[in-house]
């Protein structure tokens, strides 16, 4: 599983990170392709479609960040990131501690960006 300075390194990587794709976005373009041409630029066509993005997850007691590769036929975390204290408070409060899989963005976002990109 990948950390953050292999995801850091490997230019092509950090190229093909879509920040904007949530959880629900992904689920809807990959296992849902009834009518996605009419709600977004995204048309899957084939299992060589495949996107990156990351999720934050909190199922068990301490929240995680993952980067997922998802195509039509599976999503794969490719890296398993810790979230650190300064920033894993205020996320739950805004869920209100409420378990799932949540999209990055906020805080979360920008620590990531600022730990891959500068």
């Amino acid at each position: 599983m990948l950390d953050l300075e292999d995801i850091r390194q490997d230019d092509d990587l950090l190229d093909a990170i879509d920040w904007d794709m949530t959880p629900e976005e992904a689920v809807r373009l990959y296992l849902e392709w009834g009518n996605n041409w009419a709600r977004s630029n995204y048309v899957i066509r084939s299992k060589n479609d495949v996107t990156h993005y990351f999720v934050v997850n909190t199922w068990k007691d301490e929240p995680v960040i993952y980067l997922i590769r998802r195509n039509s036929e599976e999503a794969r975390e490719l890296a398993r990131i810790k979230m650190p204290e300064k920033i894993k408070v205020p996320f739950l409060e805004s869920i209100g501690h409420n378990k799932g899989v949540y999209a990055v963005d906020g805080e979360v976002k920008q620590w990531l960006k600022d730990r891959l990109y500068h």
